[in-house]
């Protein structure tokens, strides 16, 4: 792939609430008090080869010894910003991390004219975005071996793009993949046909959810997202001082190209050629993405299974600790370590999903205590040791 436009930054430019209306297009990071950005990040822009720039920025580990380099992906309408907390988890726990703004969102180029329209033709575009990232930054300034972490639409991506990057990602953790569409008051077939019909007519542009609501108009009580209400008030502080990060609902031909590039995953031609292992993590009070299709995917996969993590909804890295402690406790159970080349069995097709059982599970949500590591570590060993398919 040609590198047409490769910029970096060692400091990262920091833009903070006292300069949120002068954030544009160009700067890299910004930074809230009370919530600053990760230190000593590499920030930059790289331009695909169609023309997008796509703001992107990485950061060395913190504690050694150093065990691989994160990608983390975020989800529709997401940016860099958002992850701040879990980049400094990862951080601490041996891993350099290494995110960007899929097209249309955050700091990376906006493909309408209205940039508050959540817009893509093609689920094909964002797996150039991830190949772009990958190969203009990833493999020439990070650390092999390196390891996806994404969630929702950046899992759904993770999945398209998975037989291209065989040889190159050692493993993949997939949080609420978007997989299915939830309660949306449609069967997803009509949803299709309608989107479809909008896109083909020249009407995909048009909002067909949330509209350009911006998120800090969003309230807390009966949001789908988190049940963690400090988590959920700072992002919509961070969405309402720097608006030019955010975009509104997606429209027709984004949902149309979404419920496509869903077809295909879930075509056994296409699956049965991802070789990653691939551990999918469910939010079992999941609202926004069907649930009942990552576990299907799951049984599938030549080298792959589910989770799920009861009464956690859709945003797992943005929700209570004792949910969210249990999807990263996940993650780095999944993950190798020092143990990275350690031999062992391919899992087997047709495996029943593992559910995570919080103690005392007749409680309510509220009252539940979070799964001591040990226990999630022995309970996932088993998914652990598959083949790396280097």
């Amino acid at each position: 792939m040609d590198a047409v436009k490769h910029e970096t930054s060692e400091r990262g430019d920091a833009h903070s609430n006292e300069d949120a209306e002068n954030f544009g297009s160009d700067a890299y990071l910004a930074e809230l008090e009370g919530f600053p950005m990760p230190p000593n990040p590499h920030a930059g822009k790289t331009r695909t080869w169609d023309g997008i720039d796509l703001r992107y920025a990485w950061w060395r580990t913190t504690r050694p010894p150093f065990k691989g380099t994160v990608l983390l992906l975020n989800g529709r309408a997401e940016y860099i910003e958002k992850l701040y907390e879990t980049i400094e988890f990862l951080r601490d726990k041996g891993f350099d991390v290494l995110t960007f703004d899929w097209r249309g969102q955050g700091g990376s180029s906006r493909i309408l004219e209205d940039p508050r329209r959540g817009f893509v033709e093609n689920f094909e575009h964002y797996v150039t975005d991830l190949e772009t990232v990958m190969t203009n930054v990833a493999l020439p300034d990070c650390r092999a071996p390196f390891f996806i972490l994404a969630h929702s639409t950046g899992a759904l991506v993770a999945l398209l793009a998975a037989p291209r990057f065989g040889n190159r990602i050692r493993r993949m953790v997939l949080g609420s993949p978007f997989l299915g569409l939830g309660k949306a008051g449609l069967s997803q077939g009509i949803v299709k046909w309608l989107s479809g019909t909008m896109h083909v007519l020249g009407l995909g542009e048009t909002y067909v959810a949330g509209g350009a609501t911006p998120d800090e108009n969003r309230a807390f009580a009966g949001n789908r997202l988190t049940q963690d209400s400090v988590r959920f008030r700072r992002n919509s502080e961070f969405a309402g001082k720097f608006r030019n990060l955010t975009i509104g609902g997606p429209t027709a031909s984004w949902i149309f190209a979404a419920l496509r590039a869903m077809e295909r995953v879930l075509d056994p031609d296409f699956h049965n050629a991802i070789t990653i292992p691939t551990l999918m993590v469910c939010a079992g009070n999941d609202e926004v993405v069907d649930n009942r299709t990552t576990e299907e995917l799951g049984r599938f996969l030549r080298s792959g299974t589910t989770l799920t993590i009861p009464g956690a909804r859709h945003e797992l890295l943005q929700e209570r600790d004792v949910y969210r402690e249990q999807f990263l406790a996940a993650f780095l159970s999944f993950v190798p370590g020092t143990g990275m080349n350690k031999p062992a069995e391919r899992l087997e097709p047709g495996r029943r999903p593992l559910e995570l059982s919080l103690p005392g599970s007749a409680r309510p949500a509220q009252e539940a205590k979070a799964i001591p590591s040990q226990r999630l570590n022995r309970d996932i060993s088993a998914r652990k040791d598959e083949p790396d398919h280097r």
